[in-house]
């Protein structure tokens, strides 16, 4: 199954246990005004047919969260949680890297979390990484040593998170 936008900020939200206010509160910390409604109808799974798995119906109750808002999301949640960054005004620039590695990057941030943090992590859902590995998903797009960051790692990375956080 593959991960989309959507599926990655409701397990993300699970994990951290983030409330709905709070959801909106990181949006708009990320420059989306999203109200508490709308917020839900982000957070509500698509539906698939079952001819076609690839053929999301449309629903109206749904927002699909594209890279922008999910990228301005996560520049919100380390704000959320770590301030804003001295002598930053208004929104963060984009990097449109790959939804996976911007992830693990913006929430490693936001969390203050260390390469041993992240592996350990990855272990609670049974995933072996080395550090190098880890590396090279964390490194900026374009890098000689960078890594697209595979759904396997985002899931697991999600479902470790929850282990931790919510014991």
């Amino acid at each position: 199954m593959n991960l989309n936008n959507n599926d990655l900020l409701i397990r993300l939200r699970y994990a951290l246990d983030l409330k709905n206010t709070e959801m909106v509160e990181i949006f708009e910390l990320g420059g989306i005004e999203l109200s508490k409604e709308e917020v839900l109808k982000v957070l509500t799974k698509t539906q698939h047919s079952d001819d076609f798995e690839d053929d999301i119906l449309e629903d109206e109750d749904h927002i699909p969260c594209d890279d922008e808002m999910f990228e301005s999301f996560l520049n919100g949640f380390i704000t959320f949680k770590r301030g804003p960054k001295p002598g930053q005004t208004g929104r963060p620039e984009l990097t449109y890297e790959h939804v996976n590695n911007l992830l693990l990057k913006k929430v490693k941030i936001a969390l203050s979390l260390t390469s041993e943090d992240m592996i350990d992590i990855l272990d609670l859902a049974g995933v072996v990484i080395t550090k190098g590995e880890l590396g090279a998903i964390m490194r900026r797009e374009g890098h000689n040593n960078y890594r697209v960051c595979g759904d396997r790692y985002a899931r697991n990375f999600l479902k470790g998170l929850a282990i931790r956080y919510r014991g």
